[in-house]
């Protein structure tokens, strides 16, 4: 069953925005009738009926609602920009393996140039391949992409309280897993730093681990930057989505 984002703000209304609108009546070409599934990316979803099309615009008529529960624990992958798409890959896949946060980051080694002026044209690209990652894979939780910001401002706005993690060739890395066996509780919160191609410089590992950051090996084989955050996203996903205690 096809799948449409109806915002928080619209759920009332029922009524679908000019851009799933047109997704839905133009491109799928559905009608009146027609059955979908909503969602709202805060965990509510909805099995709807299509019940107008008036002015180019999809209004519902919702039966059922349920609402999934949160993930334990929130994961804020903190990705150096890679050349290429390889950005839109590493965003998609982050959605569909439960990242609540993308923050974009422009480190040292970063080849990608952003200007000011496209700062927010790339973080609407990147929302836009978040939302339909959503809509394909069933997520029900839209995490939220952020501007593009330097390893170093972002790093200094991290919450102490939260549990802060950058993958590193250096020696003193160790595995994630003997990370999280350390800790006493389930974290609730954490953030995995990804570098780019060439890794992080030495500078920038310092400085992070200045802030908190604690260096975590992803294994003897060098990864490129996409598959390090897929790895990522899969071990942190697998050890702290379980209902268990560490």
């Amino acid at each position: 069953m096809h799948r449409f984002h109806l915002r928080p703000d619209h759920w009332e209304s029922a009524t679908l925005d000019a851009e799933e609108s047109h997704h839905c009546l133009n491109v799928l070409r559905l009608s009146e009738s027609d059955r979908v599934t909503v969602f709202d990316g805060a965990g509510r979803e909805g099995q709807a009926i299509i019940a107008s099309t008036a002015g180019s615009k999809a209004t519902l008529k919702i039966s059922s609602t349920s609402t999934a529960p949160p993930p334990l624990c929130e994961i804020t992958l903190a990705q150096a920009i890679p050349k290429g798409k390889n950005m839109d890959l590493i965003v998609q896949k982050a959605v569909e393996l439960g990242a609540a946060r993308i923050v974009p980051l422009l480190s040292d080694r970063t080849i990608v140039q952003i200007e000011a002026s496209e700062v927010a044209k790339k973080r609407e690209k990147w929302s836009v391949i978040a939302l339909e990652a959503c809509k394909q894979c069933g997520q029900n939780y839209l995490p939220e992409v952020a501007n593009p910001v330097s390893t170093k401002i972002f790093a200094e706005q991290l919450d102490k309280a939260d549990l802060h993690l950058i993958a590193s060739l250096q020696p003193d890395a160790r595995p994630i897993k003997t990370v999280l066996a350390e800790c006493t509780q389930l974290p609730k919160r954490v953030t995995i730093f990804v570098g780019p191609e060439g890794d992080f410089t030495p500078a920038e590992i310092a400085m992070a681990k200045s802030y908190g950051c604690q260096p975590v090996t992803l294994g003897p084989i060098i990864l490129r930057t996409e598959t390090a955050a897929i790895y990522c996203m899969s071990v942190l996903g697998h050890e702290l989505f379980s209902p268990r205690q560490i």
